[in-house]
C-alpha cells in the first residue's frame, strides 16, 4: 500500500521517513482505516533499506485525540490481512470483543514498539488516550512546548488504554495520580518524568525532530536495530509486555462489567458528549 487516505507518507531527508497522521478535522482520531494505514506505511518504511529513522508526526492541530469512538470508517475488520492471530471478530459479548482489542490496539501497538528501526513521535497540541499508544509505541518522543497528555478513560470506567505502559512511562506513584484524576499533564513535565526527551518551541518541533532524526541516521543501522532490541529485551525481562498483557485482561473486566451496568461497553457518564449521541 503506497496511496493512503489517513495519512501522507514523506522522505524529508535521506534515510529518514516521516508518516503524518492527516486527519485534521477529527483531530487525528485513530478509526480503523488510520490503524491498517499506519500499519502498512511502518511496514513500507521498514522494508526501505534507504530509511533509517521513522518519525511519526501528525498535522496541526492535535497529535491525537485518541481512538474514534465514532465508527471504523467504512472498514470492516477482517476484510484485510491482521496482524495478530486472532479471528472470531464477529463473536458475540467478551469474545468479540477481546479478538478486536486484541487485533487493532494490542497487537498493532506491541508490533510498531517492536518495529527494527528507530522511531521518534513528534507530538504537538492534544495527545490523548490512544494518541497516547502511538508516542509510546515509538523509541524517543519529542513535544512542543504547548503539547498535554492524558489518559481519561477512568472517566468512562476503563482502567485505562489498551497498551497499559503508565507506570513505566510515568513511575508508579505519577502513573496512579495521572489515572485516578484524568487530569491532564505538560510537556514539560512529561521530560520532568522522563517519559519526553526534549521539549521544544511549537514553531520549532518539525525542524528540531528532522536534525535529531539526521544524527541518528548517520549511525550504522545494524547498531542502531541492536541497540533498539537491547533496550527493548531489557524492559521485556523485566516484565513489561507480561504487565501490558494482564492490565489488557483487566481492560476487558472493565469493559464487561460496563456492559452488564449500563448495556455499553464504556460508562456513559464519562463519555464525551458528541459520541453520546451516536450510542
Amino acid at each position: 500500500m503506497s496511496d493512503y487516505t489517513t495519512l501522507l507518507y514523506e522522505q524529508p531527508a535521506p534515510g529518514v521517513a516521516r508518516i503524518v497522521m492527516n486527519r485534521p478535522q477529527a483531530r487525528n482520531a485513530q478509526n480503523l482505516e488510520m490503524g491498517y494505514e499506519l500499519n502498512a506505511a511502518f511496514d513500507r518504511a521498514s522494508l526501505d533499506d534507504s530509511i533509517k529513522v521513522i518519525v511519526l508526526a501528525a498535522s496541526d492541530p492535535h497529535f491525537s485525540s485518541g481512538h474514534d469512538l465514532r465508527g471504523d470508517g467504512g472498514v470492516v475488520l477482517g476484510d484485510r490481512p491482521i496482524v495478530s492471530s486472532w479471528g472470531g471478530f464477529q463473536q458475540p459479548g467478551a469474545h468479540g470483543r477481546f479478538a478486536r482489542e486484541q487485533e487493532i490496539y494490542l497487537q498493532n501497538t506491541r508490533r510498531w514498539r517492536n518495529l527494527a528501526k528507530p522511531t521518534i513521535a513528534a507530538v504537538q497540541g492534544r495527545c490523548i488516550a490512544g494518541g497516547l499508544m502511538l508516542a509510546w509505541a515509538c523509541d524517543l518522543i519529542v513535544a512542543s512546548d504547548d503539547a498535554t497528555f492524558c489518559d481519561p478513560v477512568v472517566t468512562m470506567g476503563v482502567c485505562g488504554v489498551e497498551w497499559f505502559v503508565h507506570p513505566w512511562e510515568l513511575g508508579a506513584r505519577k502513573a496512579k495520580e495521572f489515572l485516578f484524576t484524568a487530569d491532564d499533564w505538560s510537556a514539560q513535565e512529561a521530560h520532568r518524568l522522563g517519559m519526553v526527551n526534549r521539549v521544544v518551541a511549537r514553531a520549532e518541533l518539525e525542524a528540531e525532530v528532522l536534525k535529531l532524526a539526521l544524527r541518528i541516521a548517520a549511525k550504522p543501522a545494524f547498531a542502531l536495530q541492536m541497540v533498539k532490541k537491547a533496550v527493548n529485551q531489557t524492559l521485556d525481562i523485566m516484565g513489561q509486555q507480561s504487565s501490558v498483557d494482564q492490565a489488557f485482561a483487566l481492560h476487558h473486566l472493565c469493559h464487561a462489567h460496563n456492559v452488564q451496568e449500563f448495556g455499553q461497553v464504556i460508562d456513559p457518564g464519562g463519555m464525551p458528549a458528541a459520541v453520546k449521541r451516536r450510542v
